[in-house]
């Protein structure tokens, strides 16, 4: 081992680095996951439609917090596959901020698609804004969580 080269060390280093960082782009929360979101998005719709105001408001906080642990336990264990766990350096500690600047993009598109619909005379406007907004997280939600990890390096 002593006979290592400073350029063949450097090599080895370098493509170690490359590997780290293809994991850690990988980390992410589980398919499974978006799609509870995705439903619990339409149950927010809905009760937006026919519960009372005090209740929807209640049941959106619960699915806030809800959703920021849930998402928190399963970014905590760094699981990309139920195969691979990485120590939280390899995934960064920014990803679950990331997730809660995404719920809360969401969140923004749902109100702005609801005061939309709602303009143009669309009955249960926030359930059809809900269901819009549900069917991007339940088929885009890794993706999305992917390139807004790009974008802010986490």
């Amino acid at each position: 081992m002593d006979d290592i080269a400073p350029e063949q060390a450097r090599t080895a280093l370098d493509a170690a680095d490359r590997a780290r960082r293809q994991v850690a782009e990988e980390v992410g929360l589980p398919r499974g996951y978006w799609w509870t979101m995705a439903a619990d998005w339409i149950l927010l719709g809905v009760l937006s439609s026919v519960a009372p105001p005090w209740l929807a408001g209640t049941a959106t906080v619960g699915f806030g917090m809800g959703h920021a642990v849930l998402a928190s336990r399963l970014l905590d264990g760094r699981r990309r596959t139920d195969r691979l766990q990485v120590s939280a350096a390899v995934a960064g500690r920014r990803v679950p901020l990331v997730v809660v600047g995404m719920l809360l993009g969401l969140i923004g598109v749902t109100v702005l698609a609801a005061l939309a619909l709602d303009a143009d005379g669309a009955d249960h406007a926030g359930l059809w804004a809900a269901v819009l907004v549900a069917v991007v997280v339940g088929l885009g939600g890794p993706e999305i969580l992917r390139v807004l990890r790009r974008w802010v390096r986490a």
